[in-house]
């Protein structure tokens, strides 16, 4: 069974425990001493096939749960009988027997035939949240309950109670026992307590110690760091305080944590912090959702009117109605002496910002090959140390060892191929990188995403507020005259020139409504004095200088006045006389792009003598205007200043003949038609002065950057071109559709026109250029466009080739597209999706929801995505996104890995250069303590063939004085000053890591293996005597002596070849620790004679230079290889490098991806089955 819950899909299975299986598990457990509970423990799919037995839901007890990103939770199945629970239209009633299970602090109820006594029994059988049951509540129901201003009774409120449960928010302490346990049980942890104990057999008492000591320590600071966090995040989140609210008929006062579904709420009119979600029953409420959206602008929610009685409420549709939990309520306004009403909807997790909290506390796993591969890597070292135990058992007895001795030395060399400390040793890269990035104000609360950082090859951004600035600044208008001309009846609808100044006594059109239009349609409103709103709003008021009234002007009686019954009023400041009132308030909407107000004149003799105003999009705004009052050049002139990188507005007007009554309650959709155009508001956005520098070190760096807005398409188009995401020497094409046009298919028709900037000499006619994406054929002009020539088919580019390989990462053109279009492609075109995708650079007038989609089809043709956004509208794509980075205020963005203090995008190329170094860390650390491990393994198996081993303080000095500060200093090693041409490597199994390890293995084994076989041939050498029996063993030797000399220099020759420098970390002068470290241990190893230590610079000589010259440029590059292979099944390289290969050349490949001979199918793939 499939369950969507929020961003997740669940997958859910049914099992009941068997008799056979339980005796079974309970004596496997009981024989290996635990070992076999542990194992399925860490393999719960085990768990599940182990011990229970698949069965149908009805008789499930156990629920086994998989999301999207293949997370697993096995959850019992909980039962009640005889209880109340809600229907489907919010009323409860009785049923035999309630099932449900808990998964991440949601309950999941099971709605089956016989839940409502078989009532219900035509609904399907599924598994629901318990908000969600009563999920058809008709708008009138709410108004009913409003209206009747009884609350619930208080067996009513018992009975919600024992269902919903308490009101609260609350990230729950976990025991420390519990913690520690927990850590103790994971393998890294496991497997030290086996070392330990291996050591603690073989009498290596003082490192045993001293692994439990720092074993014990890391586990403290891991429990430490763990209760550290859901302290700091249960008290961000927890909050409790007293509300008023209507039950049994009375006002009452009580604690949140008390609120149910369906609860009257009475909210202050000062203001409150929202405990619940609920929907507004009358009056308005003006609030602040930054802390759910990151936007400050504060938003006026309206209240559940008459006009959608007959509908279903729904979270999404009335969202306007929502007042939601955790936002900050500034002010409500209602009639004198009333108190403004809203009815709970949803409490605890179930609300949004129960929802949010809960993407914390569960967050995304990161999908990193690295780490996949560190498993298997060391499911490699397992194996060798496999050969090593076998080897060590054959040895031992052919020396005729004591079984004892066998087993000790055959089990230790597991933990010295092994090494325990490698999971520890692989943090140090991250924390340090993590540390360093907090100094330059990035604060990041997913550590695990830094490593991923280090693979970014895509970026997108959001537009305003994070290329370019927070603000507009006013810079025309245009307005619309109309003027008649000679032997011409009917008046000519013209532009006029551009105007810098919003005065109504500067002949502006219209006796000066466009200045009355920008005057007044606006959401602005006065709190405690001050006028709040949209700051383009606020610019524009403010450039007309007229004054703004709300209610008798008195900051306290600023809460007594409501839209609806007392309108604002609007002053111009060049005349006392006039003002105008407000009457009726259409908020704007990112759907209808365009909000509206109807304005009444008390100067005017007729009362019913109203008047619309809108503005909007100039897009949307034409659609409902009267094109006679539209001028010829209407297109031509927004085109233009869009090109030119201008935020436009289109003002309209429509005079009404409606009372005061019935201004108040008509629907917008009656009166935003046939309008006549004022004229458009040209405002300028201007690029943050660090966009530019940012995004061509982006470029420079093969990263590629695109732009995701919600702005227009041309406006958007010529900011890209201004910050360089769209590059001067490559052409832009945009990708259109065409409403009510059908291709031959019954696909809405595309069309694709070429974009010039207005630095070019020559702007081709977009019909020459605009070709049918049902056609077979690329028609052009005939001029030297760029385009085929006319009515000829445009070839694919050439076979790919290793000498244009360069080139791939990034097509020769780009394409631009909007939201609807975008929209259109996915559901009617899912073929083009990939391909549009890998070549499309700037997305406008996309919703939140195709953000979100975007960065995950992104990350379908195997693109590492990073998201930077201010966090209004983004926060879908930023947590889907491989790195989220919020340019808002930490407490305002909760959704993003990363959040930036300084905003602007300057923090990206450090992100990434930053998990570029980690990276780049975590591979050398890793390399390092293989080869650590390796050189060991090595040294002992020389000393297994004379039954010899290293003494205790020599183990102690390698282990402890010279590996462990090695790994601790690794990452003290800055990120190099400048992004670097290309990523650093992400699989760990690739040829040149395995390479690399074992060539450095040959080299050392080689090395050991002469000095081991010179020293015996010296003329002062004695023989090892091993033991008799099990006495005290006398470990010392001359070739033991020997190899642990060579092996120093070795483990020194180790941290200089792995601890890399360009281009992504600064050199290893720049780690000034471990440089001084490198140098007292060479002071110590120096006391060796020189005659000794030329054989070990020669092991270095060489161990450098194969590491540098094979793998580091010098040489084949085997880690940067990325030729295709002929034969197509091998897929080497990524699939947005194969897709670009193919389509990279020029558009063309839209026309021919589609088929001609057949009708398509439209069937979406899988990731795609998204509706917008």
């Amino acid at each position: 069974m499939t369950l969507e819950s929020g961003d997740h899909t669940l997958t859910l299975f049914a099992y009941r425990t068997g008799p056979l299986k339980t005796v079974l598990f309970y004596a496997l457990t009981f024989l290996t001493l635990g070992i076999f509970r542990l194992i399925l423990h860490w393999k719960q799919k085990w768990n599940v096939k182990v011990r229970m037995v698949p069965c149908t839901f009805e008789a499930a007890e156990y629920v086994f749960i998989v999301d999207n990103h293949n997370v697993t939770e096995l959850q019992p199945v909980l039962r009640k009988t005889e209880t109340m629970i809600p229907t489907e239209n919010g009323e409860m009633r009785k049923v035999p027997e309630l099932r449900w299970f808990l998964y991440r602090k949601l309950e999941y109820i099971w709605i089956g035939d016989e839940t409502f006594d078989g009532n219900d029994g035509d609904e399907d059988c599924c598994w629901k949240p318990s908000s969600d049951i009563a999920d058809k509540i008709p708008s009138r129901s709410f108004l009913a309950v409003s209206e009747a201003n009884v609350g619930l009774t208080s067996s009513e409120i018992l009975r919600r109670l024992e269902f919903y449960g308490r009101n609260e928010i609350v990230v729950q302490l976990r025991p420390i026992l519990y913690l520690l346990f927990m850590e103790v049980i994971t393998p890294f942890y496991v497997f030290q307590i086996f070392s330990v104990t291996v050591w603690y057999n073989d009498e290596y008492a003082y490192y045993a110690s001293l692994i439990v000591a720092l074993s014990l320590g890391s586990i403290v600071m891991d429990v430490y760091q763990i209760r550290t966090q859901e302290i700091r995040l249960r008290s961000m989140v927890h909050s409790t305080e007293s509300v008023e609210v209507i039950r049994d008929g009375n006002e009452q006062i009580i604690g949140s944590d008390q609120l149910v579904p369906g609860d009257v709420l009475l909210i202050p009119p000062h203001g409150c912090l929202m405990q619940c979600d609920s929907v507004l029953m009358n009056g308005t409420v003006i609030v602040n959702e930054s802390v759910l959206t990151g936007e400050s602008v504060p938003i006026t929610k309206v209240a559940l009117t008459d006009e959608t009685h007959d509908s279903i409420f729904t979270m999404e549709k009335n969202s306007k109605n929502v007042l939601f939990c955790g936002t900050q309520v500034l002010q409500t306004r209602f009639y004198r002496g009333k108190k403004v009403k809203a009815i709970v909807l949803r409490t605890a997790y179930s609300t949004l910002k129960g929802q949010l909290v809960r993407s914390i506390m569960y967050p995304k796993p990161v999908d990193f090959r690295f780490t996949k591969d560190l498993f298997k890597f060391i499911l490699f070292l397992a194996c060798i140390s496999g050969c090593g135990f076998l080897y060590t058992i054959v040895v031992m007895i052919m020396r005729g060892n004591t079984l004892r001795r066998i087993i000790v030395r055959s089990l230790d060399i597991i933990t010295i191929t092994v090494p325990p400390a490698l999971p520890a040793a692989m943090s140090v890269g991250i924390i340090n990188a993590q540390l360093r990035l907090k100094k330059k104000e990035i604060f990041c609360i997913s550590p695990s995403t830094i490593n991923t950082c280090g693979a970014i090859n895509v970026v997108c951004f959001d537009k305003t507020g994070t290329l370019t600035e927070d603000g507009l600044d006013f810079h025309v208008v245009r307005p619309v005259k109309a003027s008649k001309k000679e032997n011409n009846t009917e008046n000519t609808i013209s532009f006029m020139e551009e105007m810098t100044e919003l005065t109504s006594r500067n002949g502006l059109s219209f006796d000066g409504d466009l200045v009355k239009a920008i005057a007044t349609c606006h959401s602005l409103t006065r709190i405690n004095g001050v006028l709040h709103g949209d700051p383009l709003d606020l610019i524009l008021f403010q450039k007309t200088g007229w004054t703004m009234e709300e209610g008798v002007g008195d900051i306290e009686e600023e809460t007594q006045r409501f839209d609806n019954v007392q309108p604002s009023i609007i002053k111009p400041s060049d005349d006392e006389k006039a003002e105008y009132s407000v009457i009726r308030q259409f908020t704007f909407s990112s759907s209808l792009q365009r909000m509206s107000v109807i304005v009444f004149d008390p100067s005017e003799d007729r009362p019913d003598n109203m008047m619309l105003f809108s503005k909007g999009s100039p897009e949307m705004i034409l659609s409902l205007c009267d094109p006679k009052t539209v001028p010829e050049d209407y297109l031509t002139q927004v085109n233009a200043y869009a090109q030119h990188g201008f935020r436009l507005i289109a003002v309209a007007r429509r005079p009404l003949d409606m009372n005061f009554n019935k201004a108040s309650k008509v629907k917008r959709d009656s009166v935003e038609c046939d309008l006549e155009m004022l004229g458009l508001v040209v405002m300028e956005n201007r690029v943050k002065p660090v966009t530019l520098g940012v995004i061509n070190q982006l470029n420079r760096a093969n990263i590629r950057t695109v732009m995701v807005t919600g702005d227009n398409l041309l406006t958007g188009l010529s900011v890209a071109r201004e910050c360089g995401i769209i590059r001067p020497q490559k052409r832009a094409f945009l990708v259109e559709h065409v409403p009510g046009e059908l291709d031959q298919y019954g696909r809405t028709k595309l069309i694709i026109k070429q974009s010039v900037s207005s630095s070019d000499e020559v702007i081709e006619d977009d019909e020459s250029v605009s070709v049918s994406m049902g056609s077979s054929t690329w028609k052009g002009s005939s001029e030297n466009d760029g385009f085929s020539p006319t009515n000829t088919e445009v070839e694919m580019p050439n076979a790919v080739t290793t000498e244009n390989l360069d080139h791939l990462i990034a097509s020769s053109y780009h394409l631009a597209i909007s939201g609807p279009t975008f929209a259109v492609i996915v559901h009617e075109y899912p073929e083009l999706v990939d391909q549009l995708c890998c070549v499309c650079d700037v997305f406008a007038r996309m919703a939140p929801d195709q953000k979100q989609l975007l960065v995950e089809q992104l990350q379908a043709v195997d693109y590492t995505v990073a998201m930077c956004g201010d966090g209004a509208n983004d926060c879908a794509a930023l947590k889907a996104a491989h790195a989220g980075i919020s340019l808002s205020d930490a407490e305002a963005s909760i959704a993003a890995p990363f959040t930036s203090k300084v905003p602007d995008i300057r923090c990206v190329p450090t992100v990434i250069s930053e998990g570029r170094a980690a990276l780049v860390t975590s591979f050398g650390i890793f390399k390092y303590m293989a080869g650590y491990s390796l050189t060991q393994f090595v040294t002992v198996m020389h000393l297994y063939w004379i039954s010899n081993i290293l003494t205790d303080g020599q183990f102690m000095f390698i282990d402890m004085f010279l590996i462990t500060m090695f790994a601790l200093l690794f990452g003290n090693t800055p990120a190099f000053h400048r992004l670097a041409h290309t990523s650093p490597p992400t699989r760990l199994l690739s040829i040149a890591s395995m390479t690399s390890v074992i060539g450095q293995l040959i080299i050392i084994g080689i090395a050991q293996f002469t000095v081991f076989i010179l020293t015996a041939q010296q003329s002062w050498f004695t023989p090892y005597q091993p033991p008799v029996d099990d006495e005290v063993e006398d470990k010392r030797s001359m070739q033991g002596t020997a190899l642990f000399c060579v092996s120093m220099f070795q483990y020194i020759i180790l941290a200089i070849v792995y601890s890399k420098g360009k281009p992504y970390r600064g050199s290893l002068l720049s780690n000034k620790p471990i440089y001084k470290k490198k140098r007292s241990i060479e002071t110590i190893v120096d006391y060796v004679p020189s005659d000794h230590i030329r054989r070990p610079s020669m092991n270095g000589l060489t161990s450098s230079r194969t590491e540098t010259t094979l793998l580091s440029g010098e040489g084949p590059q085997l880690h940067m290889t990325k030729t295709p292979k002929a034969d197509e099944g091998q897929q080497s390289s990524s699939l947005f490098e194969r897709i670009i290969s193919r389509i990279g050349g020029e558009p063309a490949w839209i026309t021919s991806s589609i088929p001609q001979s057949s009708s398509p199918d439209i069937t979406e793939p899988e990731h795609l089955d998204r509706t917008f």
